[in-house]
């Protein structure tokens, strides 16, 4: 989901415009649901406005026919059957966890909910809010949209408008929804953001999304969701890429806002962990059935279908270091002295006097939690970031004193692989092509022999050389993150820098991607320079840690030593967090 689908939530127009014509919902005086029971083990949860009349509301409705009911659910592209059929129930206080690997169809089931699914699908099920059926094409289905069910994004970044400051966001959907008055609308926007526990929420009404770290920007979302008064909640993915310590914290705060508010809530995630801790009763999708279903306590201790048990086995799988014998010692391949990065604006740099060094045939992982400079870091190096102070070289070349043609020639050493399987990959290029693409850049060979060259990497990363004439559109997370790891190797490059590249993915694709990962390296004599948040992640492919915090590296050494006994007191806590 992106942007354009967070606007039609909310109430707006592409241009951001409150849409016409549209019955706002009362922002106040609508019965609300009691709590939901406290279970020890949790479960997710979700408030409203903010208002401090919240809590009473919320008592006011536990019956069970105030449930949402979908029966027979089938989305369609052309005549192909893309889901379903599917049923399921939302229940006032109740948290549904649904799983699934990559394109198994969890995001398709929420935009058929929420009404939002891309031309040339179409769906059709019965569909009930208590005792009042509703047309999946009338225009009672829209209406469900933000006055019945809210929606929590995986990228609030993405949701969220960049050249409007969060007040005037949050502003809006409560005038949208039956706030007469500015002033009274930015008293409850204030009251949304201190609700969702964002530091100083009154300041935070005039920043802008781009100032906000990822967990802080989540908090808006769910701010967002909240200011109109949904009563049900649909979480798709929310903490992905979220450190370990962050995304319990995110939880938690759905956790203790659906007990307040007796929302219910659909999970989505591909999380095994996460949904056994929060959800109550778990849906296992695979290629647009369901195949299992059940309490949560029931499907994690005794699976029935086959799929199920291999994706708990895949998440309780040990994520070791690779098993590539460490590197003899040389020259370093990858160097960076006095690193420092301080963003226009920032009150604090994002970088502070960093040195890093990577040995050919090594694995470095840069850890942190979000915001701690990683990323930033891994830009600075590839030399991706200006006004970045410091010296970078590869090999005895200094990246930081190169320009224009040399620079772009040195390049062709480095492979990327990003975050975002669906993002870094153009919808409108096939599979070949993408992986040809920068052999193209760098006039290797001609069309034939480049079109040979990738159909041998989609080989090597474990897909078929037919599906080069695909598009990305039809391919899982999985496999097209296995396509951008091959369009990575296509100038055959000395360094692979991977930023966050598992953590869009299922347990069981992730762990596939970190064997393929773990076998290039060995295989081919990589470095590799792994960003990420997850200290498992890090475990399977990398030698070496380092961890940041605030723009600072704390801790570095072994992989091994710094997960057996870590000596910084913020390891010692991400540690801790990966063992929860």
């Amino acid at each position: 989901m992106d942007a354009a689908v967070s606007r039609r939530l909310s109430g707006r127009d592409p241009g951001g415009v409150p849409v016409p014509r549209r019955r706002p919902a009362r922002l106040d005086g609508r019965a609300r649901r009691s709590p939901a029971r406290n279970r020890s083990g949790g479960g997710m949860n979700a408030g409203d406005a903010g208002d401090t009349q919240a809590p009473d509301r919320a008592r006011a409705n536990t019956r069970s026919d105030s449930a949402l009911r979908l029966r027979g659910l089938e989305v369609h592209a052309g005549p192909r059957r893309l889901l379903g059929p599917l049923d399921l129930n939302l229940r006032p206080g109740h948290c549904l966890g649904v799983v699934g690997e990559s394109g198994s169809g969890k995001s398709l089931t929420a935009l058929s909910m929420l009404g939002l699914l891309p031309a040339g699908l179409r769906a059709r099920a019965d569909l009930a809010h208590g005792e009042i059926a509703i047309g999946f094409d009338s225009p009672g289905h829209a209406g469900l949209r933000g006055r019945v069910l809210g929606w929590v994004p995986q990228d609030p970044l993405a949701a969220l408008h960049p050249l409007r400051n969060i007040g005037a966001q949050l502003i809006e959907i409560l005038r949208v929804h039956g706030v007469r008055d500015t002033a009274t609308a930015s008293r409850q926007a204030q009251a949304l953001l201190a609700r969702v526990h964002l530091p100083e929420p009154a300041a935070a009404l005039r920043r802008y999304p781009h100032q906000f770290s990822g967990g802080q920007r989540q908090r808006i979302a769910i701010a967002l969701a909240l200011a109109s008064q949904p009563r049900f909640l649909i979480a798709d993915e929310p903490t992905s890429a979220l450190d370990a310590r962050i995304a319990r914290e995110v939880l938690d705060l759905l956790d203790r806002l659906r007990r307040e508010d007796g929302l219910g809530m659909m999970l989505i995630s591909h999380d095994l962990p996460l949904v056994g801790a929060y959800a109550d009763e778990v849906l296992v999708l695979r290629r647009g059935e369901a195949v299992e279903r059940g309490g949560t306590a029931e499907v994690f201790a005794q699976p029935r279908h086959a799929y199920t048990r291999e994706l708990i086995e895949a998440d309780r799988a040990p994520h070791e270091a690779s098993a590539a014998a460490p590197t003899a010692p040389s020259a370093p391949l990858l160097r960076g002295e006095g690193l420092r990065m301080h963003y226009r604006h920032a009150p604090k740099p994002a970088l502070d006097d960093v040195a890093i060094a990577l040995r050919r045939g090594e694995g470095l992982a840069l850890v942190g939690e979000s915001g701690s400079g990683k990323s930033t870091l891994g830009r600075v190096l590839l030399r991706l970031l200006r006004g970045a102070q410091g010296r970078v070289w590869l090999d005895e070349t200094e990246l930081s004193a190169l320009s224009g043609a040399a620079l772009r020639a040195l390049r062709k050493r480095i492979g990327v692989v990003f975050q975002d399987p669906y993002a870094s990959l153009d919808p409108r290029m096939r599979a070949g092509e993408i992986v040809a693409e920068p052999l193209r850049i760098h006039h290797i060979g001609d069309a034939a022999s480049r079109m040979d060259k990738a159909r041998e990497l989609l080989t090597t990363v474990g897909l078929d050389a037919a599906m080069a004439s695909r598009y990305p559109h039809q391919f899982s997370g999985g496999q097209r993150q296995r396509i951008a790891i091959a369009r990575a190797l296509a100038c055959a490059p000395d360094l692979l820098v991977c930023d966050e590249a598992v953590s869009a993915l299922d347990a069981h694709h992730r762990r596939e991607i970190l064997m393929l990962l773990a076998r290039l390296k060995r295989e081919r004599g990589l470095a590799l320079l792994f960003v990420t948040h997850d200290l498992n992640a890090a475990a399977a492919v990398a030698e070496r840690i380092a961890v940041l915090e605030a723009g600072r590296i704390v801790e570095t050494g072994s992989t091994a030593a710094v997960l057996r006994a870590p000596q910084h007191a913020h390891t010692r806590a991400l540690v801790e967090a990966r063992r929860l």
